[in-house]
């Protein structure tokens, strides 16, 4: 879900299309250039660019709302400022969201773009974050790239990145000493591939063995039966995937259909996050994931929050909710300190804001322009349709992770 369906041809073609793009240069509004200082008592113009159409709107939605009860509680303050929230919609690819972003930075001329779930959307557009010399705070997209290999100051990320999330079951398990191993599965596309060796590194750096490996076929895997078929008969002790949306609701419920539940399931923490769960009902009972929250930590910051979403909402938060409000967070602490509303000025500020210490995911810092943060072992418990994912264990602090290639 963090990664684009689109092919490599398209992906390719919406990088051309951006490089080849005029910026054009702003002209009035709040916006300020590079290196210009601000008017402290100005508002400040976000754009807010999240899915609300296509195959993603859910996480658009749990991502508005995060962002809009921090302003909310705040006033609708950011460091003092007033702030005007333009708010576009993403889609579900480059196609869509690479124009998006750069009509809130050209037509409505905002000063800071936040969101993002699509990871090649967020790489499609980074050159025009750069030349605007504008900050983006993603709020979703996993992929290393954004803040390795194709790093920029001028894009930081409050979220997670894939192969970090994936990582940090992999020394649990590897000290469980399962007998027979554990079988790895993801889809064949970038999140899925990002997974799947940050999982086997890290697992296979603390001893563990990969009992076998399967990449079904990213979006148009319908019938997971040859691939359970593969895992029942490799003899693995436990199985370790990942799976998102859709077809997160599918794996699950067949991997229960198919009599695999004396095998152990664990996954990243998407695959039964938010609103898949209802879909997977009672085959998701005692599935584990790895993940950076929960609603139900147990922390002062986590219960007020969980307490005042669903009170504003009538549902519970999600960590897309929570990577959100985290990034109205972190953006209010730079404003703090910088009367300059442009990239440099912001990113500057965003590299002394220390550690985030309210936040409801517990406390993390900015660590290579991602978050360093605690990463929880979670467990689907309860009767449907009142499922949640209960913390079982603390993984602990977890830096992206990075194989050398970024």
């Amino acid at each position: 879900m963090s990664a684009s369906d689109l092919s490599r041809r398209r992906f390719l073609g919406a990088m051309a299309a951006v490089a080849g793009a005029p910026l054009l240069a702003a002209c009035g509004g709040s916006a300020s250039g590079a290196g210009a200082v601000a008017d402290p008592s100005a508002a400040v113009r976000v754009g807010l660019v999240v899915p609300q159409s296509g195959v993603y709107e859910p996480l658009g939605g749990d991502m508005k709302r995060g962002w809009e009860l921090w302003l909310a509680q705040h006033g609708n303050t950011l460091g003092g400022r007033q702030v005007t929230t333009i708010v576009a919609d993403e889609g579900d690819s480059p196609d869509r969201g690479v124009p998006t972003v750069q009509r809130v930075l050209q037509s409505d001329q905002v000063d800071v773009v936040v969101g993002l779930v699509n990871s090649a959307t967020a790489l499609a557009a980074a050159p025009l974050i750069v030349r605007a010399k504008k900050l983006l705070l993603v709020g979703n997209a996993g992929a290393a790239d954004i803040t390795g290999r194709h790093r920029t100051p001028y894009i930081w990320r409050t979220s997670f990145q894939n192969a970090q999330v994936a990582a940090a079951v992999g020394p649990y398990l590897a000290q469980e000493n399962i007998p027979g191993g554990v079988f790895l599965i993801a889809p064949d596309y970038a999140a899925g591939s990002e997974a799947r060796v940050g999982f086997k590194v890290a697992f296979e750096r603390a001893g563990g063995t990969i009992a076998g490996q399967a990449g079904p076929e990213f979006g148009k895997t319908q019938d997971f039966g040859p691939y359970l078929q593969e895992i029942r008969e490799s003899g693995a002790g436990a199985v370790f995937c990942f799976f998102a949306g859709a077809e997160a609701v599918r794996f699950v419920q067949q991997y229960a259909a198919f009599g695999l539940g004396d095998i152990p399931l664990y996954g990243s923490g998407f695959l039964t996050e938010g609103g898949v769960l209802d879909g997977q009902g009672e085959a998701a009972v005692g599935v584990r994931t790895s993940l950076f929250y929960s609603d139900r930590l147990d922390n002062p910051a986590n219960v007020a929050f969980v307490d005042a979403y669903r009170a504003a909402y009538r549902v519970l938060p999600t960590c897309y909710s929570v990577s959100m409000w985290d990034a109205a967070a972190v953006l209010d602490r730079a404003l703090r300190t910088t009367k300059g509303l442009d990239g440099d000025s912001l990113s500057a500020a965003l590299e002394g804001v220390g550690t985030i210490d309210d936040s409801p995911r517990g406390p993390w810092v900015f660590d290579g322009q991602s978050p360093k943060q605690n990463m929880y072992l979670r467990s689907v418990e309860g009767t449907p349709p009142q499922l949640s994912n209960v913390v079982i264990a603390d993984l602990g602090q977890k830096s992206q992770f990075l194989t050398g290639s970024e």
